[in-house]
């Protein structure tokens, strides 16, 4: 991100901050129009796209020092979706979702289609596409899934505009079906408790008669993609399982390769 756009989020944020937080406070709400109130005050010019500011701080951009100052030990300010242009400063129980730095990587054969790899523009979206074309959701859930949208932007009830970036069905083989939201991230983006609960929270209201499966994946390195399958004990985001897949021309998947994976199978 650009410096002077860092300069004008964190001097926006940091009164937001000030205005509403007191010594104790565990979390606190405040509008969108806030935001446009502060920046005038400041004298800072606004950002075009007020919600990238909110997003910012949510998934890739540390909050300034002077906040996390306030933060107790063992805990971090997140930002919530609170209703409609309502957002909420929350603590909550530090934990972090990363790829694990010795997990096995499984060899899969690529077929991503030559070219969708020469036109994806982005790294979410080469890696959406990744995670279509080589059937990994299928492969990592043991389920037959069918992406049925993507970058799905819906309201929901007492949480406000949610987008999910993309939204599977899937089926068992005991006939047992699910939903299975998928939050990527790509570059220094970072997998966050509060998207993975919108996402809970889309299913819940949306398909009650599904079963939730929330699923979070990310480039590990370059083709290899790590998949977690998360859930919430309390208000902490657990792995419940993370895999990682190596996509590879299928002539590079060796005999040794094969019998390695058969041993290495659950």
């Amino acid at each position: 991100m650009a410096t002077d756009k860092v300069n004008r989020y964190v001097g926006i944020i940091e009164r937001i901050f000030r205005n509403h937080y007191r010594k104790g406070s565990a979390q606190f709400e405040f509008e969108r129009q806030e935001l446009e109130e502060v920046a005038a005050a400041l004298g800072i010019e606004l950002p075009k796209n007020l919600g990238d500011l909110i997003y910012s701080f949510r998934f890739r951009t540390d909050l300034p020092a002077s906040i996390v100052k306030t933060e107790p030990k063992g805990k971090e300010w997140t930002i919530e979706l609170a209703g409609r242009a309502r957002y909420r400063f929350r603590l909550a129980t530090i934990n972090r979702i990363v790829p694990s730095p010795d997990a096995y990587r499984i060899k899969i054969p690529d077929a991503t289609p030559e070219i969708i790899k020469l036109y994806a523009k982005t790294d979410e979206q080469a890696l959406l596409a990744k995670v279509r074309y080589n059937r990994l959701i299928d492969i990592f859930l043991r389920v037959t899934a069918h992406s049925m949208q993507s970058h799905l932007r819906t309201s929901v009830p007492k949480v406000g505009q949610i987008e999910v970036d993309e939204l599977y069905v899937g089926v068992r083989n005991t006939g047992q079906q699910f939903i299975i939201p998928v939050q990527a991230k790509g570059g220094n983006d970072q997998i966050a408790a509060t998207q993975v609960w919108q996402d809970l929270q889309l299913c819940r209201h949306a398909y009650p008669s599904l079963a939730p499966r929330l699923v979070a994946v990310q480039f590990a390195a370059e083709n290899v993609i790590a998949m977690f399958e998360l859930v919430f004990q309390g208000d902490v985001l657990r792995k419940v399982d993370e895999k990682q897949y190596c996509l590879v021309p299928g002539a590079d998947i060796t005999p040794e390769d094969l019998a390695t994976m058969a041993d290495t199978s659950d």
